[in-house]
């Protein structure tokens, strides 16, 4: 969300940079919004003025025994309370308005991010590690294709109980699944400093638009009764944490992790990764999150970027680091890296993180604040949020990175202690 005063100040600025978005100039439409809000309330100022001072002037006109002034000047001011009534109605229709047209306009991109389209324009920052040797002569297989997972991946189940973009996970590879998860979490709150929360996975549609979410993205979520919708990501409960709070300068920065399942209806992906479990309904995320002073975001995206390479370097996996260009980032970002992990059974890098610093766009929407130490002044905090990591496709690259000849799957060693030091699948 965007303060008007700021668009009115810097609109040439805010239509280039929402066009680099491939967005429409938007600064008249909404300074036009604004200037009919301001219009009106500066009417209605005048009237209440007005019926102030006609006030008086009844009382005058009454200490005089001038009934017919008297009674002209009452009718006055009830002709404008009623316009006083109706305009306040209006003003708030007014307002409204205004914020809905401003909810709907994506953040703004820094400087340093690459300009493009689409997935195509993102930038390599770097490869990390070597695409794995196998020491059989076929194609590496899939991960539903490997023998000593088929057991354990159960579609035709998930499909009676739920429908497509469903999978039941059993024995060893649920007992992995969990593992992966355990074993993220224990990283970065043993690691890396993150305070663990358990948050709940179902919110009001006021923490989905702190964070974005809505009104722009409501097709791509679950809702329940009433305005509750499912989670699409931890980020939207544990970045709302701080929502409508002041934060204390010196408990900067606020960095909490969870590990939840997270739900999504995959709008617009019809056709796309039908097959195995890369896209799913439902998954488990370990998710990061940052509350930081203004000062020390770009330097926390580093940090947390760091914090989810690591889990990746644990588990021996090949990536790569992508930043993306500004027609892939999402909403809410103004900067964004990706994290493609290497599938050999797809002989391609798929995303399995993604970091992303907001600066205070997410904090407007919901109004999280710190105050500056020593000071009454009040500013509000910037927010960042990253994937440490998606679960069900770190549980994908281990199946197709550590396949055997035999189709059977080592597991890693960092993941034996969380599975009664077993050695290999299937």
């Amino acid at each position: 969300m965007f303060d008007i005063k700021w668009i009115r100040e810097n609109s040439e600025a805010f239509d280039k940079a929402l066009a680099r978005r491939g967005y429409e100039a938007s600064a008249a439409k909404l300074i036009a919004l604004d200037d009919a809000r301001r219009s009106h309330i500066s009417k209605l100022q005048e009237a209440q003025e007005r019926r102030n001072a006609a006030s008086k002037e009844i009382g005058k006109a009454m200490a005089a025994k001038d009934a017919a002034l008297a009674q002209s000047l009452k009718d006055e001011v009830a002709g404008i309370k009623s316009f006083i009534q109706e305009g306040e109605a209006k003003e708030r229709e007014l307002v409204a308005a205004l914020e809905a047209a401003l909810s709907v306009i994506p953040n703004l991109p820094l400087d340093d991010v690459p300009d493009g389209d689409d997935e195509a324009g993102n930038v390599v920052l770097r490869v990390v590690g070597e695409k794995p040797v196998f020491s059989f002569n076929h194609a590496p297989k899939e991960h539903f294709e490997l023998e000593g997972a088929e057991a354990g991946l159960d579609f035709a189940t998930a499909a009676k109980l739920s429908g497509s973009r469903f999978v039941v996970l059993k024995g060893q590879l649920a007992r992995l699944e969990r593992a992966l998860g355990q074993f993220m979490i224990d990283v970065h709150t043993q690691e890396h400093g993150y305070m663990e929360v358990s948050p709940p996975l179902l919110v009001h549609n006021t923490a989905l638009y702190g964070t974005g979410q809505l009104p722009k993205f409501e097709e791509d979520l679950f809702k329940t009764s009433g305005d509750h919708y499912l989670i699409p990501t931890a980020e939207v409960p544990l970045t709302n944490l701080v929502a409508g709070e002041i934060v204390a300068e010196e408990a900067l920065p606020l960095r909490v992790t969870a590990l939840t399942y997270c739900f999504r209806s995959e709008a617009g992906s019809a056709g796309r990764d039908t097959r195995g479990m890369l896209r799913q309904h439902q998954f488990s995320k370990c998710e990061l999150v940052s509350v930081t002073k203004p000062d020390d975001s770009l330097a926390e995206l580093e940090r947390m970027l760091g914090c989810a390479e690591n889990v990746l370097k644990k588990l021996g996996l090949h990536y790569r680091v992508m930043t993306l260009c500004t027609g892939d980032m999402g909403f809410g970002a103004r900067k964004t890296y990706d994290i493609e992990v290497w599938l050999p059974g797809q002989d391609t890098y798929r995303e399995i993180s993604s970091c992303s610093v907001c600066g205070d766009f997410q904090a407007r929407r919901m109004n999280a604040r710190y105050r500056l130490a020593g000071e009454k002044q009040l500013a509000h905090v910037h927010t960042l949020n990253g994937s440490g990591i998606a679960v069900g496709r770190a549980l994908i690259a281990v199946l197709e990175n550590y396949q055997n000849a035999d189709g059977s799957i080592t597991v890693p060693e960092v993941l034996r202690p969380y599975m009664n030091g077993l050695e290999k699948i299937g």
